[in-house]
């Protein structure tokens, strides 16, 4: 039985699927956080939160890395941890770092913070020539205003520190950038109190449809479990509204995704321990990379590898924290595609009647998770405010995706938000 240190994590589904991993491959966890009631709070009622099956829960200042290496160096000489892990994108550095200071496996802290900093993401790829968007880093107002008329509108402005699509923007013109710039502004601190960076990042609007490819590397050896497609909504906002799994590509399209991806994973140095996310948009001039994610897919996309293929990404994050070699063998599911819909609300105010009964018993179905009334609604600006999700699968085809709009189309059809 290894035990294994995890430093914060979401609140969301892998804050479930990372515990039950470790648990289910016989493993224990020490729970490293700054605020338990952060986690506290996003149980359901009457539940107990995954992460506090923990055989430790330890509250250290997770925000303070140069305070928290010698408290974690004591706490390894105290516990003895053989990996260390996060789900959580704004921890991966900080992980990193934890595992380069107590000898554990995990990939190198720089190559960690580049990925997790679009900007360094950006020039490192730039300088590899791995293709991706026409860009430009600033800060100040005159020279975005600048480096925006170079690019050409329309772009897409994004901060170069946060995460699930918050305050990425589409702009048409100066005024709309001058508008997406402002709102960023007054976002200083990130959601777990981390100041940050004020820079913005100017990209090249591009065409065609976006996928994600996911990876896994041990040992020096990348390996491609597969290539995901995703659906967008929201504008001027870029709201995922779903994925199917594998996506619905000619084989030339998804052999140029995953190329571009492992060139990406390459020139960034990510290929040893890591469960990675990288998406790709497949414009008219071939693949560009759009992010380098080093951990698994949100959203559940490990959920809909898993009915398909019968991999478990999340136990493979916990095999290549330890240094081991992860089980990436196919079985046969009995589907050949499955698919998450997310119902995203268009409107601020509170849930009134959202009808799901009897949902989760229609044939194909996997999951079904829907907000209940009563619920304060905010009109979706990022992949935060979902009011819930359907998952299906198809056993002859790609037909997945069909059938969860199917099923949404229901959903929305007995939506009110008042």
């Amino acid at each position: 039985m290894a035990h294994l240190l995890v430093v914060e994590s979401w609140v969301g589904s892998m804050s479930r699927l990372l515990p039950r991993a470790i648990r289910e491959n016989g493993h224990a966890f020490t729970f490293l956080t700054r605020d338990l009631h952060h986690y506290l709070r996003s149980a359901p009622e009457g539940t107990a939160h995954p992460l506090l099956g923990a055989r430790n829960v330890i509250t250290a200042d997770t925000n303070d890395i140069e305070a928290l290496l010698p408290e974690v160096e004591r706490l390894h000489g105290v516990l003895g941890f053989d990996g260390v892990v996060t789900s959580c994108d704004y921890y991966l550095p900080t992980v990193a770092r934890i595992a380069g200071r107590l000898g554990l496996p995990g990939p190198g802290p720089e190559a960690v913070e580049n990925a997790c900093r679009k900007d360094a993401t950006r020039r490192v790829l730039d300088d590899a020539g791995v293709p991706g968007p026409r860009f430009a880093v600033r800060e100040e107002w005159a020279d975005i205003a600048r480096a925006a008329r170079e690019i050409g509108y329309p772009l897409v402005v994004k901060p170069v520190d946060l995460c699930a699509g918050m305050y990425v923007r589409r702009v048409d013109d100066e005024a709309q950038l001058a508008a997406a710039c402002r709102a960023l502004a007054d976002f200083p601190v990130n959601a777990r109190g981390q100041r940050r960076t004020p820079v913005v990042l100017l990209e090249e609007l591009l065409d065609g449809p976006e996928v994600s490819v996911e990876t896994v590397s041990h040992a020096g050896a990348v390996q491609v479990v597969g290539v995901t497609d995703k659906s967008v909504g929201g504008a001027p906002a870029f709201v995922e509204t779903g994925h199917m799994f594998p996506a619905a590509l000619p084989p030339g399209e998804t052999e140029a995704a995953e190329q571009t991806a492992l060139a990406a994973l390459k020139a960034l140095g990510l290929t040893d321990g890591v469960v990675a996310h990288t998406e790709i948009k497949l414009t008219s001039a071939g693949p560009r990379v759009v992010e380098v994610n080093p951990r698994p897919a949100g959203n559940r996309i490990t959920e809909l590898i898993r009915h398909v293929t019968g991999i478990d990404l999340a136990a493979a994050f916990v095999d290549v924290a330890l240094g081991r070699a992860p089980d990436l063998r196919r079985v046969d599911t009995g589907l050949r595609s499955a698919a998450i819909g997310f119902l995203v609300p268009e409107s601020t105010g509170t849930l009134e009647t959202l009808d799901g009964s009897g949902v989760r018993e229609l044939p194909g179905v996997l999951e079904a998770q829907l907000a209940e009334p009563g619920k304060a609604v905010k009109a979706a600006g990022s992949n935060n405010e979902y009011l819930g999700h359907v998952m299906a699968g198809d056993a002859d085809g790609p037909g997945a995706r069909d059938r969860v709009e199917s099923l949404l189309d229901g959903l929305r059809a007995g939506l009110v938000i008042r």
